[in-house]
């Protein structure tokens, strides 16, 4: 099985090197495809309007100067030459993808380009606490990660989905199992803007993220409650994003 790897932390980042290691658990036909720079938040973001530049890291391992989506179209396309990959696993981000991480996350974004091919992908997210942020416990995706995917693939997953995975903040002993799961929500507000000034008095702004002042407890059966459970959470994203109930009512309606 050709496995093709990417991320959107970039192509130094430790998690990059963990998704490898659950690669080779899985096949010795291992290639690496990743940003040359930190492209956390792109999204599904493709460059159309700027060259992508490639440079060979080692043997089988890319850099491209481009986001997680340019990577897996480089490699399927052209890295790999006429053999296409059979499988696509992006991560392990630094973090968590949940709620609406999914619709900003580039990690998710390079598996959901690796399902548009046609190829079943995979995201992998490793959630941090406080207390592990500068050391997330990259050891529980490690282990768990392998066997999830042999399952899920052997489950056979559908063409026009992409496989979410995000592992607790919480050594590989702690972790209590696996639920499958629905993408859920935050409280309203996450995002905040955080204004500054330079050197010369100028404004100017970060987007970051807050903490609400109390937070809710997250709905059952959601990725949330699942990864404050203690749970790793597996959660099937479709491609296709039409509403069908609000289209029932659209056609009556408009119809």
């Amino acid at each position: 099985m050709r496995i093709l790897c990417t991320n959107d932390d970039g192509i130094h980042a430790p998690g990059l090197e963990v998704v490898e290691q659950i690669a080779r658990a899985l096949s010795d036909d291992v290639w690496v495809v990743a940003p040359e720079l930190d492209q956390s938040g792109v999204s599904h973001s493709l460059s159309l309007n700027d060259p992508l530049r490639l440079r060979e890291v080692g043997p089988r391992h890319f850099a491209v100067r481009g986001t997680p989506t340019d990577c897996v179209i480089m490699g399927a396309r052209h890295i790999l030459g006429k053999e296409m990959p059979d499988l696509v696993l992006s991560g392990v981000n630094r973090g968590r993808n949940v709620a609406e991480d999914v619709v900003y996350s580039g990690t998710i974004a390079g598996a959901l380009e690796g399902t548009i091919l046609g190829l079943p992908s995979f995201a992998l997210s490793q959630e941090f606490s406080v207390e592990t942020r500068e050391k997330p416990l990259w050891e529980t995706a490690q282990k768990f990660g392998p066997e999830i995917i042999r399952k899920v693939m052997d489950a056979g997953v559908p063409k026009n989905t992409v496989i979410n995975v995000n592992f607790p903040a919480r050594l590989p002993g702690e972790v209590k199992g696996v639920r499958v799961t629905r993408q859920g929500k935050r409280n309203l507000g996450f995002l905040n803007i955080d204004q500054r000034r330079d050197g010369r008095g100028n404004p100017y702004f970060w987007i970051g993220f807050e903490r609400a002042a109390v937070m809710d407890a997250p709905a059952e059966g959601t990725d949330l409650a699942a990864l404050a459970a203690g749970y790793v959470s597996v959660t099937p994203l479709r491609l296709d994003r039409t509403d069908e109930a609000f289209s029932e009512t659209l056609t009556k309606t408009l119809g």
